[in-house]
């Protein structure tokens, strides 16, 4: 069983992980639109470097406000061209990742950049939307629950309270996949961004359920890639747009 999480627009290497037989899970984050090491990605593609690199500076600095703002600023009086060209960069995206995932089996939950609606509803044959239930996978019952925490307001971002209830939905399983980590600081934090983004919701599912393992993605550089909560073993199983590589379960 094979990991990986925010894709960020990586199909190619997708599509290499997916030739080797083995079940993919795929944990979110598959659109690219903003690469904050090279500026790259759908936003660029449509606003320009420059413009990404103040939204970056912006929001790097926590100033979200501030980075809300040049949006509005820039998309004054063309909003609806500007999201015409994104809503085609999305469709080309998520075509890429159904030809990426297609011969192999895979289940996949969605992050916070991504439309759940038109993610599902892309996927190949042999590709699962799974987002608060339950997969046997390897001999494992595997609870995978989708969405990231809220911070700008895109589809792919969930309440506290909706991510519980999609949780308590699942009972006891052996490994848990969601795309945000616990609310656990070494998990959470970004060490170049400074951000700190995780779910106190997942945090008490791993407090009371005590699955075996918890994967999960969202944060590039966390402080920390791996950490014990209770018997839980939490692994970031990494930032596959930069490194290109799965990870692989083991019991």
């Amino acid at each position: 069983m094979l990991l990986v999480a925010d894709v960020h627009g990586a199909f190619d290497a997708l599509a290499r992980v997916a030739r080797t037989d083995e079940p993919i899970l795929v944990l979110g984050d598959l659109l690219n639109f903003i690469d904050y090491r090279t500026l790259d990605g759908m936003i660029a593609d449509v606003c320009g470097k420059d413009f990404v690199a103040r939204v970056v500076e912006l929001r790097t600095a926590g100033d979200y406000e501030g980075a809300a703002a040049v949006w509005h600023e820039f998309s004054e009086g063309r909003a609806d061209t500007l999201r015409t060209r994104y809503d085609q960069l999305v469709d080309e995206a998520y075509a890429a990742t159904a030809s990426a995932l297609t011969g192999a089996e895979s289940y996949v939950l969605y992050g916070n950049v991504d439309r759940p609606s038109i993610l599902r509803d892309s996927l190949p044959e042999g590709s699962r939307f799974v987002d608060g239930e339950v997969v046997e996978i390897d001999g494992l019952s595997v609870g995978m629950v989708g969405g990231g925490m809220q911070t700008i307001g895109t589809p792919g971002e969930v309440s506290e309270g909706d991510m519980a209830a999609k949780l308590g939905r699942l009972g006891d399983v052996d490994v848990l996949c969601t795309h945000v980590p616990p609310a656990l600081s070494p998990l959470w934090s970004d060490v170049v961004g400074g951000r700190q983004k995780g779910s106190a919701a997942v945090r008490d599912y791993l407090d009371s359920h005590r699955p075996s393992f918890h994967y999960f993605g969202d944060i590039h550089q966390p402080q920390a890639i791996s950490w014990r909560v209770g018997s839980t073993r939490c692994v970031n199983v990494g930032y596959f747009r930069a490194t290109g590589r799965p990870y692989r379960h083991e019991s």
